[in-house]
C-alpha cells in the first residue's frame, strides 16, 4: 500500500470544484430564471446538477479510505475512532439542521432531513463498514444495498395505496418519510423528501463506491497512469450498466434510485480519473489553486454561503412603501440592469461563487482551516 499521509491534491481539487458547484446551484439570482442544466431534473432523468451530491458522498468514501486506512492497519483504539466518527457525525447533522431552521428554529415543522444530514449518516454508516470488513466485503454490502432498495421500492406494496410504485408522492420513501417525519420534511413539497429515509440505503453505497476507489489509489503495485485509465474504464462500465438497469428502475435523483448510484459513480470515477491525471500524474497545477481553497474549507464555505444567502433576505428596508430585501437590491442595481434575466440569474450565481472564493482565499492564506 502507498502511504495514506501523503494528501491527495486531486482529492482537493474535486472536492472544491463540487462544493463550488453546490453553491453555483444553490444561488440563482432569479429561481424562475435558470439555464435547465442548472436545475434537478423534475423527476426522472439527470441533470449536471444531479451529479453534485453524490460527488459530494463519493469524495467522502475516498477520504474515509485516506484517513482511516493507516489507523486501521496499525491497529489504533477502535473506541477512540468511534468516538471520533460519532462526534463528527453528530456536529456535521447538527449543522444541517441549524440551516434548515435558520433563522425561526420552530421545533414544531423544522426539516429534519438535509444535505448534510445525509453527509453525516453516510459518512458514519461508510466509516463503521470501513474499519469492520475488508474491501471484499464492503464492496458486496454496497452491492447488496443496492438490490434491497430496488427490491423494496418496486415489490413493496405502499399502505394505502396498494401497491408498489415510483411516484412523488405514493412510493414507499414517502409513505415512511411521512409516517415517521411528518411534519418536518422539506418545504417545497410536504409529503416527500429528496433526502428521505429509505433513500438514505443507496446513498451508503455512493460512499462505498468512493472507499473502493480510495483504497484502489493507494496500491502501490499498480502506477499512477494505470490506476487513471482503470478509473476510465470502470467509470464507462457503470454509467453502461446504469442505462441498462434504468429500463426496470429509472435513474431518479430525488429517489437515489439504484440506477442513478451507478451513474453518478461512473460519473464520479470518470471526473475524478481527470482530475487525479492531471494534478497527481502530470503535475499540471497551475489550475488547481481555486478549487484547493474551496476543497479544503469545503463544509465550512458551504454551510457559510448558506447562512449569509439567507442574510441577504433578511437584511430589508422600507421604500416608497415597498419591502426591499438587501439580496433584490443588489441583483437589481447591478445585475438586471444590463443583462437578460436567466443570464443576471446566472451571473449573480457565479458573482456568488467567486465572492466566497475571495473569503475562503484570506482563510487559507492564514492557514484557517475549519474541521468538523
Amino acid at each position: 500500500m502507498e502511504t495514506s499521509s501523503k494528501r491527495l491534491l486531486s482529492l482537493d481539487v474535486f472536492r472544491g470544484a463540487t462544493i463550488a458547484g453546490m453553491i453555483l446551484v444553490n444561488s440563482p439570482g432569479d429561481w424562475g430564471n435558470i439555464y435547465s442544466a442548472l436545475r434537478h431534473a423534475h423527476w426522472n432523468g439527470v441533470t449536471p446538477t444531479d451529479l453534485i451530491f453524490p460527488f459530494f458522498l463519493f469524495i467522502v468514501g475516498v477520504a474515509i479510505t485516506l484517513s482511516l486506512t493507516k489507523r486501521k492497519e496499525r491497529g489504533d483504539n477502535k473506541g477512540k475512532l468511534y468516538l471520533q466518527i460519532f462526534r463528527r457525525t453528530i456536529i456535521i447533522f447538527l449543522l444541517g439542521l441549524i440551516l434548515n431552521g435558520f433563522p425561526n428554529y420552530n421545533l414544531s415543522d423544522i426539516r429534519i432531513p438535509g444535505v448534510l444530514q445525509r453527509i453525516a449518516v453516510v459518512y458514519c454508516i461508510t466509516s463503521i463498514l470501513f474499519l469492520n470488513f475488508s474491501i471484499k466485503t464492503q464492496a458486496i454490502i454496497s452491492f447488496v444495498l443496492l438490490f434491497i432498495y430496488w427490491g423494496m421500492m418496486t415489490l413493496i406494496p405502499v399502505p394505502g395505496v396498494g401497491h408498489a410504485n415510483l411516484e412523488q408522492s405514493t412510493n414507499l420513501g414517502a409513505w415512511l418519510d411521512n409516517l415517521l417525519l411528518g411534519g418536518h420534511l422539506w418545504v417545497v413539497s410536504k409529503t416527500w423528501d429528496p433526502e428521505g429515509i429509505i433513500s438514505t440505503i443507496p446513498a451508503i453505497s455512493t460512499g462505498i463506491f468512493g472507499v473502493l476507489t480510495g483504497n484502489y489509489l493507494l496500491k502501490s503495485s499498480t502506477d499512477k497512469t494505470t490506476k487513471t485509465v482503470w478509473m476510465f474504464i470502470i467509470g464507462n462500465f457503470a454509467i453502461l450498466v446504469s442505462m441498462f438497469w434504468d429500463m426496470w428502475f429509472p435513474i431518479n435523483k430525488q429517489l437515489w434510485t439504484s440506477s442513478y448510484v451507478i451513474y453518478t459513480g461512473g460519473m464520479a470515477l470518470i471526473v475524478f480519473a481527470i482530475c487525479y491525471y492531471l494534478a497527481d500524474v502530470k503535475s499540471y497545477t497551475w489550475w488547481t489553486k481555486p478549487f484547493v481553497i474551496y476543497g479544503t474549507n469545503a463544509i465550512a464555505v458551504y454551510f457559510l454561503s448558506w447562512i449569509f444567502g439567507d442574510l441577504l433576505f433578511l437584511i430589508s428596508w422600507t421604500s416608497a412603501g415597498e419591502v426591499i430585501t438587501l439580496k433584490d437590491f443588489l441583483y437589481d442595481t447591478f445585475f438586471t440592469t444590463w443583462l437578460s434575466p436567466i443570464n443576471a440569474s446566472l451571473l449573480w450565481a457565479v458573482a456568488y461563487v467567486l465572492f466566497w472564493l475571495g473569503i475562503m482565499w484570506i482563510f487559507y492564506r492564514k492557514k484557517i482551516f475549519i474541521k468538523v
